[in-house]
């Protein structure tokens, strides 16, 4: 008999198992694949090559969670991007943003918009840090039938309104927007220029399967700036050996406090007795019995697949069908003989750019347009694609001379439109992928010795992101906070005693920043220790 079995092994399962570990609880943790780490793992995907499979890139995981499960003692090491990103232009410019040079980069598009940008980042980054402290938190919680519970409720939203009112009503404004309107329209309040939009724009549709448009995605951009790394906000970085690095220290910290971890075992289904979880059975028919069932899988896939309908509320059941998935991405990973050439930077010796997330989308307008495409057609035409040459700071990860990269597309349709299979389309896709980049660099397409490729469809199978989701959800003003995954279950508890949740469907959402599982942890030991 187990305190606790966790149902997926992604890195908010092995940060919630270590916690609650180290809380002197026996914990399993079970992975369907062969590999702990979900979406964040390293694997060779090429002889000789490896890549960070899916995840790719650090900045949101939390130092919280890096401190307390001791991630640099277990092998943790995260390095800095020389800047941030680089902007290849259609007219031979470009634009680089981050290591200091952001301000002269865009004064050569315009000098208005070069002056904002100090005040565009401390109103930034002054909501953002109230967000931070409350994604720490759990949620209010809408509670029925509980008085003294939904008192506990009422205090934490007194709580959360003091942090609130001091930012001041200036900022508080600055709040209402980034969580309603769209990150177009937010952005064109701030800039004139379209390469620095389309810069920090890129954030706002980042598995995002929606136009820089759509009303609420300008929350998405907020979302991607809560991250630092070693200390510095709004920085991203790169975990030596990959973002397997990071839970695999993960695994290591969770094992070393007496957490039992198994791969290749797949839940086939939750047990509930009496009205109450009370453990799972495994694909291999093995009942492994707790006092608490712990899912950190997709709301999707935990109340859809793997418990009997018949035994969770009804109107709960209808709700949880309605969790709105897939955001439109398309991954892939390439060996390259050579670093990128490009017409507006030439030269194969590696410089600074290079190691920047290099975003193909030099606009606002294009990138609208590749949602449009998609809806209509399944994919767009000219489509977004950031290139992560993450060979670039770890030379462990290819052969001397040669590069791994990460390309991480947007928009795709995670159902094609009419009604045909991804199987059919992803190489002829991943082909316009490539021919995309070597518009901007003409020797990419003919340096790439290998590929691995990953449609929405893939990434289900793969992971278990339903329709693609990189988030586990949609993050949008219906499915966040006290509503994530559902309103009345946004403290981590399930609808049945004894079920939790501790994934990315679960507030603060998605993103390699581990802090589902933290918040999670906190909640399953509060229940357990009362009992």
């Amino acid at each position: 008999m187990y305190d606790a079995v966790i149902i997926g092994g992604g890195h908010n399962g092995l940060v919630c198992a270590a916690y609650l570990a180290m809380a002197g609880l026996k914990v399993i943790v079970l992975e369907r694949r062969g590999i702990v780490g979900g979406a964040a793992v390293t694997e060779e995907f090429h002889p000789g090559f490896r890549n960070s499979t899916a995840s790719y890139t650090v900045s949101l995981l939390n130092p919280k969670v890096i401190r307390d499960l001791a991630l640099a003692q277990h092998g943790l090491r995260i390095v800095e991007r020389r800047i941030a990103n680089f902007l290849p232009l259609d007219d031979g410019r470009y634009l680089k943003v981050g290591g200091g040079r952001t301000k002269d980069e865009v004064a050569k598009f315009s000098a208005r918009d070069a002056g904002r940008l100090d005040d565009y980042a401390a109103r930034l980054q002054a909501v953002a840090d109230v967000l931070r402290a409350t994604a720490l938190e759990t949620p209010p919680n809408i509670i029925e039938g509980h008085p003294l519970a939904a008192i506990g409720e009422l205090v934490k939203t007194g709580q959360l309104a003091n942090r609130l009112r001091h930012l001041g009503l200036d900022l508080q404004r600055e709040l209402l927007d980034l969580f309603t309107n769209s990150a177009g329209d937010y952005l064109d309040h701030w800039f004139e220029s379209a390469p620095i939009k389309a810069a920090y724009g890129f954030d706002g549709v980042v598995g995002n399967y929606a136009s820089p448009y759509t009303p609420g995605s300008a929350y998405v951009l907020l979302h991607h700036c809560f991250g630092e790394v070693n200390g510095k906000k709004g920085v991203w970085g790169h975990a030596i050996g990959g973002m397997g690095a990071i839970t695999q220290a993960m695994a290591k910290s969770a094992a070393a406090a007496g957490a039992e971890i198994r791969v290749a075992a797949a839940v086939r289904e939750v047990i509930v007795e009496k009205g109450r979880a009370a453990g799972v059975v495994t694909e291999a028919g093995e009942a492994i019995r707790a006092r608490a069932v712990i899912s950190n899988l997709n709301p999707k896939l935990l109340y859809g697949r793997l418990i009997d309908p018949a035994a969770l509320p009804a109107l709960f059941v209808e709700r949880i069908t309605k969790w709105r998935c897939g955001s439109g991405t398309f991954r892939m990973n390439v060996a390259l003989s050579e670093l990128p050439d490009f017409i507006c930077l030439p030269g194969r010796d590696l410089a600074e750019h290079h190691t920047a997330g290099i975003i193909i989308a030099p606009s606002l307008a294009y990138m609208e347009q590749a949602y449009f495409d998609a809806r209509m057609f399944g994919w767009s035409r000219q489509p977004i694609v950031e290139l992560v040459i993450s060979s670039t700071l770890d030379g462990s990860l290819a052969p001397k001379g040669r590069h791994v990269a990460s390309l991480f597309c947007q928009h795709v349709a995670p159902q094609l439109p009419d009604g045909s299979s991804w199987d059919e389309h992803r190489e002829a896709v991943a082909d316009l992928m490539i021919e995309t980049v070597d518009r901007y660099a003409p020797n990419f397409k003919r340096s790439v010795l290998g590929r691995q490729i990953f449609s929405p469809l893939d990434l289900e199978r793969t992971f278990g992101l339903v329709g693609g989701d990189i988030f586990h959800g949609a993050l949008d003003l219906g499915q966040m906070f006290s509503a994530r995954p559902i309103l009345g279950h946004a403290d981590y508890r399930g609808p049945l005693p004894g079920l939790y949740m501790c994934g990315s469907g679960t507030h603060p959402g998605g993103g390699v920043t581990g802090l589902p599982g933290h918040n999670a942890a906190r909640e399953i030991l509060r229940d357990l220790r009362r009992r």
